[in-house]
């Protein structure tokens, strides 16, 4: 779990995998909060051997997805959709070398990759977890793209979370909490709810990156809950943004 000071006073909790963290924990140090990371899942990589041969692009959905890719193929030069604009960092960072970001969520995802693709030219590979939400595969398939699933890791919820966190909670330490997934957010509700501390939630601002995470926090009751106008980052930061002028915090 990482911690770093805040002039404010400010602390927010971060549920994303530590890998996807660390350019939102310096976000937040650049607004003078502080960060708790705090990973609801575990990921755990298999070992795959895959057939590229006639794939035409890799559709990948999760920056988990693109990691697991890259430590199992060797492959770069193949065309790589993205779902949104941190996983096509991640395939970029990682030296894929043709990468498009659909900047959204599945459906967008579908839209690029019927805009910029044809079913003739080959078959589409989507790399995902054990969990998938939604019918990425049933959707383009609909549009006539032959589309395989190779699902190469697993994401496990985390059992309990940390004494660091659990106190923070108590003690009221934590101002906001980040949510970019349904299931994060289901899993954090159910550590609370089994560690007592449900009730600590009524002093913090929950902040979703969409509104099926925000639906996931269930009866849970907050001090607000907030939900960015886009699934992304970058307007999860702008709705905290937008608390900050709120508060005449600016």
């Amino acid at each position: 779990m990482a911690s770093i000071a805040s002039r404010q006073g400010w602390r927010a909790l971060l549920t994303r995998p530590r890998e996807e963290a660390d350019t939102l924990v310096a976000a937040l140090a650049a607004r003078q909060i502080g960060a708790l990371v705090e990973p609801m899942m575990e990921v755990h990589f298999r070992s795959a051997v895959l057939d590229l041969a006639g794939v035409q692009a890799v559709l990948c959905t999760s920056a988990n997805g693109v990691r697991a890719l890259a430590r199992t193929s060797g492959e770069r030069d193949l065309p790589l959709l993205a779902v949104g604009d941190a996983t096509a960092a991640r395939a970029r960072a990682l030296g894929f070398t043709k990468v498009e970001s659909a900047a959204g969520n599945a459906a967008d995802l579908v839209r690029l990759a019927t805009d910029r693709l044809r079913p003739r030219d080959g078959t589409l590979l989507h790399v995902c977890g054990k969990d998938v939400t939604g019918d990425l595969v049933g959707a383009l398939r609909a549009r006539g793209f032959a589309v395989e699933r190779s699902i190469l890791y697993e994401a496990r919820p985390i059992a309990a979370m940390s004494d660091a966190v659990r106190e923070a909670l108590r003690h009221g330490e934590i101002d906001f909490a980040l949510f970019f997934s349904p299931r994060t957010a289901l899993i954090f509700t159910r550590l609370a709810d089994a560690a007592g501390l449900s009730h600590t939630c009524e002093t913090i601002i929950a902040l979703s990156i969409s509104a099926a995470a925000d639906a996931a926090l269930g009866a849970t009751v907050w001090r607000a809950r907030r939900i960015a106008q886009r699934p992304d980052q970058a307007a999860l930061l702008g709705l905290l943004d937008q608390l900050i002028v709120e508060c005449g915090c600016g």
